[in-house]
Order: C-alpha cells, then sequence, then structure tokens
C-alpha cells in the first residue's frame, strides 16, 4: 500500500481491534490514532468528513451512549450537526474509520477492512 494508512481506534471495541490486528499481521503500516485519548477538532472532522465516502451521518454510533448524551436523530441530520454532535462527544463516534490518502471510509463490517488487503 503506497498511501498513508491510519485509523481511528477505540481499543474497547472488538471491529475496531479487529482492524488493527489484521492490518498489523498483514504488515500494513498505519498510524492509530486513539480518538478518546486525542478527540478530532472541528478542522479536523471536517477533513475526515471531505474524504469520507459513507454518509456522514453514518459517523455517529446510535448505542446507548447516544442516548445517555441525549442526543437524537435530529441533532445528527446533517454535517454541521454531526460536528457539533462529535466536538462535544466524541465517545459517539462510529469506529473505526480508516483514512488512507484521500479516502476515508468507516470500518464496518469487517469485511471492508478485509478488501484493504
Amino acid at each position: 500500500m503506497s498511501e498513508d494508512l491510519t485509523v481511528l481506534h477505540n481499543p474497547q471495541c472488538s471491529t475496531s481491534r479487529y482492524a488493527v490486528d489484521t492490518l498489523s499481521g498483514a504488515g500494513v503500516p498505519f498510524a492509530e490514532v486513539r480518538y478518546l485519548r486525542e478527540p478530532l477538532d472541528e478542522a479536523g472532522l471536517r477533513d475526515l468528513i471531505g474524504k469520507l465516502e459513507d454518509p456522514v451521518t453514518d459517523l455517529v454510533r446510535r448505542d446507548p451512549g447516544f442516548e445517555r448524551a441525549g442526543l437524537t436523530e435530529a441533532d445528527v441530520a446533517d454535517e454541521e450537526g454531526v460536528i457539533k454532535t462529535l466536538l462535544a462527544h466524541p465517545e459517539v463516534m462510529q469506529r473505526p474509520v480508516i483514512i488512507t490518502g484521500e479516502r476515508a471510509f468507516i470500518g464496518r463490517p469487517k469485511s471492508r477492512i478485509d478488501d484493504l488487503l
């Protein structure tokens, strides 16, 4: 793989661990960003969204953390809402996110990771 590869990773997530383990096992060099320790700032989120192949609203997990944060679908209905939400609640960002060159995608299902190899 000739392009730099970055994985936005949450080690508590089995799919995110799968991405890191699969890429490491295949000898693919990548940078690992633990986004809960090092949250993306607004510029970083805008850059990511500009590269994202998936719908921007898919960057937000609709899990119990979403509900605990008091979020609704209206909060994440568009790009600005997603940015505002992820700045305030990085824990609801979907993971893993794979960034390679000018392309980014959510690494779900796991087969999307396998497709990189």
